[in-house]
């Protein structure tokens, strides 16, 4: 860089060590480039906040660090409202040793730009540090803008619990930390992985994704970590694994919990120490990832059944996405639907411009075991095979979900059968009124108390059926 830059640190813990540990690291890092200041806080008053906010007015600086003990947090709640509402706005670090992970999302919400969880170490704090410094300089750069709005573009949607989740993306891409992604297979997981990624500052760098379930045990190491000239027979070149090539970008673990446990424990050493060995490599190699993580089963289950390594999975929950299932978010299905069709109408060079009323009306009704992919491929196999601009329910092929009823007993189909047709009957009302219960009710002649329970009884949710229309509140 090269203006010199100015960074304040404040050490609330007070123990010392954290903070000289830190100190020493930024000044040998960024010597002649820095000016750093820092002080160990005995306590909170009226007159300190004051005296503070009086010192980021004067100094201006570039990057604000915060150290923190968990007892601190709410404390410093607005100390970084302050910091964030001044003129000059300087990116914020935290340091906190141990913090519940919605605390730190709260945090960040206020303006905290990144978090840091200890060891301390160059590997790790430097990289975080001068991209934060870098972000200051350039953010106003339309570029980002752009990238960013392109970035939220792939993700489709306007379900309440969809959007609660989106809301977390610029948050995330503007930290550095690990993020845990977690929903069924077909929910989007790598979509919002990359969105993450393309509206960070990493976003000039790869994205890396793998499917640790795809690669077979015995090569998954060799993948991951690369390996040296002469590692095994055939290695007749030293190879770069999935972490040398995602150098200064992020990589994208997708079944994580799939890992084997000795990758596993090499795994928590790189997101630990910054550094990897490759195969057959006596020397340790230090590399500038992020990592997003993502499965699609309970992790703390895993980690009771000795699958997932306690430790890492506390290394990687750091910040957590939770991907909402299809059916938790019927409303967005003919959205979802129509950006396919358009998507596949253009590849195709279909004429496929509109489904149908009945078709829509079996995509909607039908539970999606697959979620977004399954919705995609029935769209995707719709348009290769009409010729016509509309599309009708008999395009839409849906797998066959009816259940041998040979050897049920007479009561056991009837109430199956009911169930089905109970759910299929809410879900068409409500998406007729708009998630509008009392118009809903009307309509089925039912008291509204009554549907109520139906809808609870069948884990419905009215909200997701809603639109902007003011006919569609209760």
């Amino acid at each position: 860089m090269d203006q010199q830059i100015n960074i304040q640190l404040f050490d609330f813990c007070r123990s010392g060590q954290l903070c000289e540990t830190l100190v020493t690291i930024l000044r040998a890092a960024l010597a002649g480039e820095a000016e750093l200041h820092w002080e160990v806080v005995s306590e909170f008053a009226g007159k300190f906040e004051d005296a503070f906010f009086r010192k980021l007015e004067l100094s201006k600086p570039h990057l604000v660090l915060l150290i923190l003990t968990t007892t601190e947090v709410a404390s410093v709640r607005k100390l970084i409202q302050g910091i964030k509402a001044s003129k000059h706005d300087p990116e914020i670090i935290l340091i906190t040793e141990q913090c519940d992970a919605n605390e730190i999302l709260d945090l960040m919400m206020l303006g905290a730009a990144d978090f840091i969880t200890p060891p301390i170490n160059v590997s790790a704090t430097m990289p975080r540090v001068r991209r934060l410094l870098e972000k200051a300089k350039w953010r106003i750069d339309s570029t980002q803008s752009l990238t960013a709005k392109i970035g939220m573009r792939l993700l489709v949607g306007e379900a309440p619990i969809f959007l609660e989740e989106t809301r977390k993306i610029p948050l995330l891409a503007n930290c550095d930390g690990r993020v845990l992604i977690l929903g069924q297979t077909g929910t989007g997981k790598e979509l919002f992985a990359r969105a993450i990624h393309y509206l960070s500052p990493r976003m000039t760098h790869p994205f890396v994704a793998v499917s640790c379930g795809a690669i077979p045990v015995e090569l998954l190491e060799n993948e991951m970590f690369g390996h040296s000239k002469g590692a095994f027979t055939g290695a007749t070149t030293s190879e770069h694994g999935l972490i040398g090539e995602a150098e200064g970008g992020t990589l994208f673990l997708d079944e994580v919990d799939c890992l084997p446990l000795l990758a596993q424990t090499k795994l928590l050493r790189f997101l630990q120490e910054g550094e990897y060995k490759p195969l057959g490599s006596s020397k340790s190699r230090h590399a500038d990832v992020r990592v997003i993580a993502a499965s699609n089963i309970d992790l703390a289950q895993a980690v009771k059944e000795r699958k997932l390594r306690q430790d890492l999975y506390y290394r990687l929950n750091i910040a957590r996405v939770n991907m909402p299932s299809l059916c938790d978010r019927r409303g967005d299905i003919p959205l979802l639907a129509e950006h396919f069709l358009a998507k596949y109408a253009h590849e195709f060079d279909r004429s496929a411009r509109e489904l149908s009323e009945a078709a829509m009306r079996k995509l909607i009704s039908y539970d999606w075991p697959g979620n977004i992919r399954e919705l995609e491929n029935a769209i995707e196999r719709a348009v290769m095979l009409t010729e016509t601009e509309c599309i009708f329910d008999t395009e839409i092929l849906l797998p066959d979900t009816e259940q041998c009823i040979d050897d049920e007993s007479f009561q056991k189909v009837k109430a199956r059968v009911v169930t089905q047709f109970e759910r299929a009957y809410l879900q068409n009302l409500m998406i007729t009124h708009h998630g509008n219960v009392s118009q809903a009710a009307r309509a089925a002649k039912k008291n509204r108390r009554a549907l109520w329970e139906l809808i609870r009884k069948h884990d419905l949710d009215a909200k997701n059926f809603r639109t902007d229309s003011p006919s569609s509140k209760n």
